[in-house]
Parts: structure tokens; C-alpha cells; sequence
């Protein structure tokens, strides 16, 4: 997965490299005789960029690679628990691109300063443009903090993806799609599988295929072939902790909830747990609306379950917690594909494969609680960090007033109203 992550920087940066050759306007006609329109993209000016350290450069790269090759000058805030891999890619694009100095710059600091280091830059006019990815409470702060400076915040943030099971599914290749997105990066993406909503004709089987790979797959040190290694830091164990307490009585649980230890062993354990954060694999099964486990993001290796007997109902579910990043289906309905693409909330659809995964020439965002519309990745990141300025060139030798002097245009008409 850290090798994926570089990989996605290279995809990326090759995009891109590509994309500086274009940054097309275009050239329009113009309703006025000898007079030409024309459409440019300018640069923002300064582009503050927040992010995670889940994926301490991957995500990075989607927002600072586009921003400086708009021709912006970038600040960027890492997460303070990724510093040191965050300072190497700054040394890299700096040192090894070559880049002015000032152009790209990295702060290291704690969410607090940074807020208030972003609010007095706001209020200063020397930030033009904030991306921030990271959860739905702090986006929803920095989108307010922004829209007070008439500024639309580039905003990324959670998400509670579902995935449904439809009757006509490949069961095996749903399992193995479930596996991946609910504890790959031991649950810590934001495209992680929140909900599997499995018709009631299949759910028996999915819950006991499923509960049996996750039952058998190998947990541990990340250096070797694991499924899932370690947290990303304290601070979100103790979050994964607070939020294996959402766990109710009607819920089933499959999995051992809670640390990997001496006293909570895990079968099949690859390394020394004490070596880091590490957390058994959890389903719950029955969750429904109202329960935060299935209301609210999880963040960590645990997945909810739940079932739905129409397809309707399949889509009131996988709609109802209000986010809208990331989603998938399993059929072999082509009619049950493009119904749901067509009815789904999320910004990015898959069909049978994982609710995980992104490519750099997609659009990446989402709406509703996990975005403000905004995308990275693909050439509609551009319009985040360029601005349309429009021209119009008049070689008439003349005064000609667009939307007036009609009669220049259609010369010997009378306009009478009605005809």
C-alpha cells in the first residue's frame, strides 16, 4: 500500500506534465461583427493546503501538483503524525524539481496554530485559495472560515461508503471486494467500507463468507503480506476505542473487538503485537438507521452490515447517513448498475469492485457530509486553482455595444414585438 501510495504521486505528476501543455481557454465568437472573444485560466495566487496522514503524499500530491503547475505558490500543512515522510517529499520537489524558492513551502504545526495561522492570512488577503482534507467537523470550520473572505474552500473530507450486495452478485468477488474495502489501511480511508447492504435472499451467505476471510486473513507487521497493520497514531486508537462502545445489543459481532495483545491474541498474527497499534478485525451485523455505527463515519477496522429486501430500499439505505464520497454495488444487472449510479448520492461510483481506489485522471470528491462539491484528480481539479478571465477584442474601428446595437448586426430588419 506505500509503494501504491508513491505510485500514485509518479501517476500523478505524469498527468499533469501533460496537462501544463494545455490549461486550454478558448476562442469564441462574438455576437458584434469584427470582434473576437476569448477565455484564459490565471492562477489563484497563493494556495494553503491541509491534509491528513493517512495518506501523508498521495493525497498531498493532488492538490500541490496541479496548484504549482496552475502557477501558484503553495503553503502546506502536513499532518503533525506524518512529518517526516511529509519533509521528504518537500526536499524531493524542491531540490530534485528544482522549484524557485518560496514557491512550495511546508509549515509544521498543530491543528490550533494552524487555524489560527489560516484566519490571519485570510484576513491579511495573502491566501487565495484553502484545500483541506480531513474530517467533515474541521472541513465544515475552514469552508465557514473561507466563506467569510468570499472564498470557496477545496474541501475533502470523510465518508460512510456503502456497498450493495444485489441478488444477481458474484458472492466470491463481493467478499473479496468487502475484505479490502472495509480493512485495507486497516479501515483508515476515507473511502473505507462503512455499510455492506446485502439483499435478504443473500445475506446468511455473505455474513458467513465474510466473517470467514476476515476470520483468516493475516494481521500484522506491514513489512510482510498482511491485510491490515497498525493505527496511524494514538489519538486514533483512542478514537477506534470510543467507537467500539456504538457496538449495541441488537447488533451480531464477528471478531473480537479491541486490541491485539498477549491476553486478545489473533490467530495467525504476523510479528510482535506490542510493536504497535494493532486491532482485531470487526463485523457487526444488524445495523440500521439511528445506530451510530451506522450514522456516522468509522474510522479503523470495523465494518456494519445490514439488509434490504427492494432496491429501493437498498438506495434509501446506502443514501441515509448523508455522506456522499465514495460507493458500490455487486450485480450482474446491468439495469441495477445503472440505477444506482444514476440514484446514488456519492461522487464516485464503482461497480463489483471496492469502495477504495482512486486514479489520477478521475475526478476525487464527494458531496453532502463528505465534501463541498470540489474534486482532485483529472483536469477538473484545475478549476480549483485557476480562476476564468475573459476577453473581448473589438478591431471594428468602432464603439459596439453587445446586446444593443442590433440593428448592426441584422441590418434593414425592422423588430416589431410578436414577430
Amino acid at each position: 500500500e506505500a509503494l501504491g501510495e508513491v505510485r500514485e504521486i509518479v501517476d500523478t505528476c505524469d498527468f499533469f506534465l501533460g496537462e501544463g501543455r494545455r490549461l486550454y481557454g478558448q476562442t469564441v465568437p462574438s455576437e458584434m461583427p469584427n470582434k473576437q472573444l476569448f477565455t484564459f485560466r490565471n492562477p489563484v495566487g497563493t494556495v494553503a493546503v491541509i491534509t491528513a496522514g493517512n495518506f501523508p503524499v498521495a493525497v498531498p500530491s493532488w492538490y500541490i501538483v496541479p496548484a504549482l503547475l496552475c502557477g501558484n505558490t503553495v503553503v502546506w500543512k502536513p499532518a503533525e503524525y506524518s512529518a517526516a515522510v511529509s519533509a521528504a517529499f518537500h526536499e524531493i520537489f524542491v531540490r530534485g524539481g528544482g522549484l524557485p524558492p518560496g514557491v512550495f513551502n511546508v509549515v509544521h504545526a498543530d491543528g490550533a496554530s494552524t487555524f489560527s495561522g489560516l484566519q490571519t492570512a485570510l484576513e491579511a488577503g495573502t491566501v487565495d485559495k484553502v484545500g483541506f482534507t480531513g474530517s467533515p467537523e474541521v472541513g465544515s470550520e475552514i469552508g465557514a472560515l473561507t466563506g467569510r473572505h468570499l472564498q470557496t474552500a477545496c474541501l475533502e473530507l470523510g465518508g460512510k461508503n456503502p456497498l450493495v450486495v444485489t441478488p444477481s452478485a458474484d458472492l466470491d468477488l463481493a467478499v473479496e471486494g468487502a475484505l479490502f474495502s472495509g480493512f485495507g489501511t486497516a479501515g483508515q480511508r476515507c473511502t473505507s467500507l462503512g455499510t455492506a447492504i446485502v439483499h435478504e435472499s443473500k445475506h446468511a451467505e455473505f455474513i458467513e463468507r465474510f466473517s470467514a476471510a476476515t476470520a483468516n486473513a493475516v494481521v500484522g507487521d506491514p513489512m510482510g503480506e498482511v491485510l491490515m497493520g497498525p493505527l496511524l497514531d494514538e489519538k486514533f486508537a483512542q478514537r477506534y476505542e470510543e467507537i467500539l462502545t456504538w457496538i449495541q445489543p441488537h447488533h451480531t459481532v464477528y471478531g473480537t473487538p479491541g486490541r491485539i495483545t498477549a491476553d486478545s491474541p489473533r490467530h495467525g498474527f504476523a510479528g510482535n503485537p506490542d510493536d504497535g497499534l494493532y486491532f482485531h478485525p470487526v463485523i457487526v451485523d444488524g445495523v440500521r438507521p439511528g445506530d451510530d455505527l451506522f450514522d456516522r463515519e468509522t474510522f479503523g477496522p470495523i465494518v456494519g452490515v445490514t439488509s434490504y429486501s427492494d432496491f429501493d430500499e437498498a438506495i434509501e439505505l446506502a443514501n441515509a447517513p448523508g455522506y456522499g464520497l465514495s460507493s458500490s454495488i455487486y450485480t450482474t444487472d446491468p439495469a441495477d448498475a445503472f440505477a444506482f449510479r444514476s440514484r446514488i448520492g456519492a461522487g464516485m461510483v464503482s461497480i463489483n469492485n471496492s469502495t477504495s481506489g482512486a486514479e489520477a485522471h478521475l475526478p476525487f470528491g464527494g458531496n453532502g457530509k463528505s465534501g463541498n462539491g470540489s474534486r482532485q484528480s483529472g483536469l477538473w481539479v484545475l478549476d480549483q486553482f485557476t480562476r476564468w478571465q475573459s476577453m473581448n477584442w473589438d478591431y471594428s474601428g468602432k464603439l459596439q455595444k453587445a446586446q444593443m446595437d442590433i440593428a448592426e448586426l441584422v441590418p434593414d430588419t425592422e423588430f416589431r414585438l410578436g414577430s
